[in-house]
């Protein structure tokens, strides 16, 4: 496996260049995060991630990951020492407020911060991920004990933080579980089982502190029964250090695809007198409190997309550049860089990548923008556009981590399918994504029925409004790029919007028949989505180019990214607008034995 260096070019072109940086500090609260203060943190990140992540991320992955022996899990070599370092810089508290011991930075740069730790190490950056959603949700809906308790370790990462929803019964069907809560004076206690809980048990804090849903006694059925417990590894004493081990244990490790350096753990709950858990708020609201801690999840699982995409991008590229086979049509050293299917393939490799990190970064901008804008009406905005995007980013690049990975096996050939090389890995780890997490058939189903057919489209026809501004905007430029891009986004830009008009229609008369496209439709929603990330980035490479006498050749290379993605990937959009228009009848034409 190659090295790992952050993509820090690209970073800087979208925070200072495409104006994410300026757009959130100058909200209440960021006016210190400036250029020079995110660009230090930036490179300190780098180092981190190429010192201490990177190097110990194959390793993990070859020699089984974590390892489960008498009840308790060890991580593997090389982990404690990087969450050791990852403690002492202050890495976990980036984003949170320092009333509980934050550093008050935009979530955009912790964004980008998450994208350089999944990139250097996926499996390891899995335990700080969850632990970050675990603090907001605590700091949305916890009582103020609960934060003076909880917060102040959570947010420096002394503790870790678990999600706790899924059981045996119990999938991406949560009002299935069946794992009870008995009220016992100031607390309640927790039996049942939980599976798949990542990092439920490691050795890298001394507590961890799991967000565990479960029932009430009398609890209605369903979702509307469920409540929400904080049931940590130890409980507290008055001093607020770990005291009595809590009755919870890890039963086994599940043996997995990928990521294997990340434990996920099969956890029993009150084998013996109870496990002691603290109500969350109000009785039967739990999966609404949930709600805040997953979709923070789920634009970080998103993020990973965009992550293993650049790691599988740095090793496809440094590959092709030593590997001679064949004699490439092309002048150049003779390695396969030099053949054209290599360079089309890399191509959209890079190209795919920089529209999902532009994306996601726009996203990271408006969440800050939602928490923190002076005025109400651009909070209202910012939160509407939130919510639309953040199933596209969630599934829409999970989905197109999977396949960059995919494509760098393929251009290292044979050696791509050898484990030694390391590109196999990325591309187990990045399947997990597009399944955790709320799988992507579900992005797509809450991305119809909740932010399409719920408002009327408002969310969507707006954000599409908005598109066809930036075509507009486009029309007075006279260069070959931009009019090149222009075409191909605006036949996408009107592909969306027919595909979004038939969905708002045909989702009122049969909701079957529309939720049997909503894959095709999240996929066109976030390739238009990428383009137009692409288009804008295009916009103003030719703006500065012009307005300056020195050669910028790496704005030329974003000119020519652009134009790829809009020639190769923004023609597929008018092709799945087709396929929704289609509808799905045929999908649901075989009753279920005939399958």
């Amino acid at each position: 496996m190659t090295s790992y260096e952050a993509p820090l070019a690209d970073m800087r072109f979208l925070f200072h260049g495409m104006g994410n940086l300026e757009a959130v500090n100058r909200l209440a609260g960021l006016e210190d995060a400036t250029a020079d203060l995110v660009d230090a943190v930036l490179d300190e990140a780098d180092k981190l991630a190429r010192e201490r992540l990177a190097p110990c991320n194959q390793t993990a992955d070859r020699t089984g990951g974590a390892k489960f022996e008498n009840g308790v899990v060890r991580t593997s070599q090389g982990w404690t020492e990087a969450y050791d370092a990852f403690v002492a810089g202050g890495w976990n508290s980036v984003p949170f407020e320092p009333e509980f011991g934050g550093q008050g930075l935009p979530w955009l740069v912790a964004v980008a911060l998450q994208e350089i730790w999944q990139s250097a190490n996926m499996s390891w950056a899995l335990c700080p991920l969850l632990t970050q959603s675990a603090v907001e949700l605590l700091t949305a809906h916890g009582s103020h004990q609960q934060k003076s308790t909880w917060l102040p370790k959570l947010v420096s990462g002394e503790w870790t933080g678990t999600m706790n929803l899924t059981e045996p019964g119990a999938g991406s069907d949560v009002g299935a579980l069946k794992c009870r809560a008995e009220p016992a004076g100031d607390h309640f206690l927790i039996r049942g089982q939980k599976i798949y809980i990542t990092y439920g048990e490691h050795d890298l804090t001394e507590n961890i502190v799991h967000m565990v849903l479960a029932r009430t006694p009398n609890a209605p059925a369903g979702t509307k029964g469920i409540s929400l417990f904080i049931v940590p590894k130890f409980l507290v004493d008055e001093d607020g250090t770990p005291g009595k081990r809590n009755d919870l244990h890890c039963v086994s490790l599940e043996e997995k695809l990928g990521i294997h350096g990340s434990p996920t753990c099969v956890m029993a709950y009150g084998d013996n007198e109870g496990a002691v858990g603290y109500l969350v708020g109000e009785e039967n609201r739990g999966m609404e409190y949930m709600f805040t801690m997953m979709n923070n999840a789920r634009i970080s699982v998103g993020l990973q997309g965009v992550s293993i995409a650049e790691r599988a991008y740095q090793q496809a590229r440094a590959y092709a550049r030593e590997r001679i086979q064949g004699k490439p049509p092309t002048d150049g050293s003779g390695a396969i860089i030099g053949h054209p299917d290599v360079r089309r393939m890399l191509l959209t490799m890079r190209s795919m990548t920089e529209a999902m990190r532009a994306l996601t970064y726009d996203l990271a901008a408006m969440l800050d923008i939602s928490k923190r804008h002076a005025e109400e009406p651009w909070r209202t905005y910012a939160d509407r556009r939130v919510g639309l995007l953040t199933p596209v980013v969630k599934a829409w690049c999970t989905d197109v981590g999977v396949e960059v990975a995919s494509i760098g096996v393929q251009i290292h050939g044979g050696m791509g399918y050898i484990e030694e090389t390391g590109a196999a890995q990325h591309y187990r780890d990045a399947r997990i994504a597009p399944i955790y997490e709320g799988t992507n058939g579900i992005q797509a189903i809450d991305l119809v029925t909740r932010k399409l057919l719920r408002d009327d489209g408002t969310a969507a026809l707006e954000y599409i409004e908005e598109l066809q501004a930036l075509i507009n905007g486009m029309n007075a430029r006279a260069e070959e790029d931009i009019a090149i891009i222009r075409h191909h986004f605006a036949a996408a830009v009107d592909a969306l919007d027919n595909a979004t008009q038939w969905l708002l229609d045909a989702g009122k008369d049969d909701l079957a028949e529309a939720l049997a496209v909503a894959s095709p439709y999240l996929r066109l929603f976030g390739t238009v989505a990428g383009g137009a990330m692409l288009a804008r980035a295009a916009l103003h490479c030719v703006t500065t180019l012009q307005d300056t006498s020195q050669e910028r050749t790496e704005l030329r290379d974003k000119l020519t990214v652009a134009r790829f993605y809009a020639e190769q990937v923004l023609t597929q959009a008018p092709g799945l607008a087709t396929t929704i228009a289609a509808g799905g009848k045929t999908a649901l034409a075989l009753s279920e034995d005939r399958f």
